[in-house]
């Protein structure tokens, strides 16, 4: 789950994170009344959406004075951001800006644990950095039991290109960051950028924290702040469907039983030439009328092509799948072709069902043979 960055910062606040004065606004008039309330004339206002990229896509601006960020305001509130249209505003006190630095935490997936980075190329995408000049981002995992030692942070800190008489200072932070991390159960937190200002005090300028949505149920506070409507639609009804489903940039509908599975699938149908449309697992057990719901979610999807359904029975049964199949086939008028790959559980039902259903579905007895059909038949001249 996604926060907004006034959110970050509140979180980030809790843990003694000093952070730039500011408040959220929803109208110019209330961008306007924030920034009379500053001590001094300079202010950034800047949107609040889900959203990376926001100050290359005109979604920050600075202001000098308080009419001027008050038709800063009326420029950004209601704009369209990367299909998200900004509702509110955070209003902040602007900082006289020396060096910018990059203090990120993610869990890594590969390592099983908490990986730090470091970097004195505040203010940019940590991607951008990665891409250009991976050797500024120093890395640390993090052995879960030890927790982020003193010797970890003064590597991070040399390594990243921290200013070593701010070091001390930096460590601070990056403890603060490691702390939060942990007991928000974030899956990402960035403090990018750090700023240090003219005055030599540190200050996170910008704050981003992803939590873990397994972990929503014992994060009641945060939980909260969730907003359904900035998500991806498709994504949404999923998940007021029950389904795990995540949209992706290609044309080829996945569905499949169990999410080891489903990668799997993904990288085959990549590698016999097609674009995967989504990842969409439904589950074990998974009875009729899901499988029909997971098809209807995943033909929501516009631009889609085709559709492959794998399908491995263990507690699935492939003829509930089956019956799910046609069920959805039958009542939704699906115009683009199906292959379905059954097996395991209840298989020979399954294959059955289908076959005698009189629906163009396609049969493959092989994942790869699925993957291969689905591509021929979706991008057939």
């Amino acid at each position: 789950m996604k926060i907004h960055e006034y959110q970050a910062k509140q979180v980030l606040g809790k843990y003694g994170v000093p952070i730039p004065e500011g408040r959220v606004a929803t109208s110019p008039e209330q961008v306007k009344a924030i920034a009379e309330g500053f001590r001094d004339g300079l202010v950034v206002v800047k949107a609040q959406v889900h959203v990376g990229g926001r100050g290359k896509a005109g979604g920050i601006k600075l202001a000098k004075t308080p009419a001027e960020a008050e038709e800063v305001g009326k420029q950004i509130l209601g704009m369209d951001l990367k299909g998200l249209k900004v509702k509110k505003v955070l209003v902040e006190q602007g900082l006289a800006i020396d060096k910018e630095y990059y203090l990120g935490m993610i869990l890594d997936r590969d390592s099983k644990r908490i990986v730090v980075m470091v970097s004195s190329e505040g203010g940019v995408d940590i991607e951008e950095v990665a891409a250009r000049s991976p050797e500024k981002i120093a890395k640390v995992a993090i052995n879960p039991t030890l927790g982020l030692a003193d010797h970890q942070i003064r590597h991070l800190c040399f390594a990243g290109g921290i200013d070593k008489s701010l070091v001390k200072e930096v460590s601070r932070f990056l403890k603060a960051l490691y702390v939060a991390f942990r007991e928000s159960d974030a899956s990402l937190a960035e403090i990018n950028p750090l700023v240090v200002t003219k005055a030599g005090t540190l200050i996170a300028a910008d704050a981003k924290i992803n939590i873990d949505d397994n972990a929503l149920f014992r994060q009641a506070d945060l939980a909260a702040w969730q907003e359904s409507e900035d998500d991806n639609p498709i994504e949404e009804e999923a998940r007021k469907r029950g389904l795990t489903y995540v949209s992706l940039d290609g044309d080829i509908g996945i569905i499949g039983n169990g999410a080891g599975l489903v990668m799997t699938s993904l990288d085959v149908v990549s590698r016999e030439g097609g674009k995967p449309a989504n990842f969409l697992d439904i589950g074990g057990g998974a009875k009729a009328e899901v499988v029909r719901n997971a098809l209807e979610v995943v033909l929501l999807k516009p631009d889609i092509k085709g559709v492959v359904v794998n399908i491995f029975g263990g507690i699935t049964r492939c003829d509930e799948v089956a019956r799910g199949i046609i069920d959805a086939a039958r009542s939704l008028d699906i115009k683009v072709p199906v292959v379905v790959r059954l097996e395991g559980t209840s298989v020979e039902e399954g294959k059955a069902i289908l076959a005698s259903s009189g629906l163009n579905l396609v049969p493959a007895s092989t994942m790869r043979e699925a993957a291969r059909k689905i591509v021929e038949l979706s991008y057939a001249a």
